[in-house]
């Protein structure tokens, strides 16, 4: 007789930041909120972060779906950057279901693009559609909730603030984004088996 293995449970994490570019700094001034930008990563690493954000470093738009990395564009540009990172659990199938939803984003990225009447509906609180314009922080919502992440109010209403007091949010660290990344590419290498020359 064989013994069902109980399910895995795996985490997505959810990274709010503030950079000092001019748009990030008027949406902060405009919502009054210390945190003006979300991205989501598959692991604590944070290798890639997946958002709705710029394609280019100098100009806001056009934006559309991106990867960022840390260290690099945008996030390359300020050697400080005050961060939260969040862990959300999910199960090995709600897992499965956020990759697939990345992938989808990734291939159809041409077909999305970044909504600028969003920031203004999310800060009226004006409840809309979301079809292929999203600001950073809906889409985070959007795809939570589609992976079965209990959320409070409707995607097309969260600001980054507001994925801050996710149900099921962890706060796993407050402090600075590079400093963050920087230990966790440190700690990842002092685990790496130790490689022996023969003799």
């Amino acid at each position: 007789m064989t013994t069902a293995l109980p399910p895995k449970n795996r985490s997505v994490y959810v990274v709010v930041t503030r950079t000092g570019t001019g748009v990030a700094r008027a949406i902060r001034i405009l919502s009054r909120m210390p945190y003006s930008h979300v991205s989501l990563s598959a692991d604590a690493s944070l290798h890639e972060l997946y958002s709705f954000c710029r394609n280019y470093t100098r100009i806001p738009l056009p934006a559309t779906f991106n990867t960022e990395q840390i260290g690099e564009g945008t996030l390359g540009k300020f050697p400080v950057i005050p961060c939260e990172i969040y862990e959300i659990p999910l199960t090995e199938v709600q897992y499965t279901h956020f990759e697939n939803m990345i992938e989808h984003f990734q291939e159809c990225r041409k077909f999305y693009s970044y909504s600028i009447i969003g920031l203004l509906r999310v800060r009226l609180q004006i409840e809309s559609e979301l079809h292929n314009k999203f600001v950073c922080s809906q889409f985070v919502a959007y795809v939570l909730e589609e992976c079965g992440v209990t959320l409070d109010k409707p995607p097309c209403l969260y600001s980054p603030d507001d994925l801050r007091y996710l149900p099921d949010a962890k706060l796993i660290y407050r402090g600075e984004l590079n400093q963050y990344y920087q230990e966790q590419n440190e700690n990842a290498l002092s685990y790496l088996p130790l490689m022996h020359s023969a003799i």
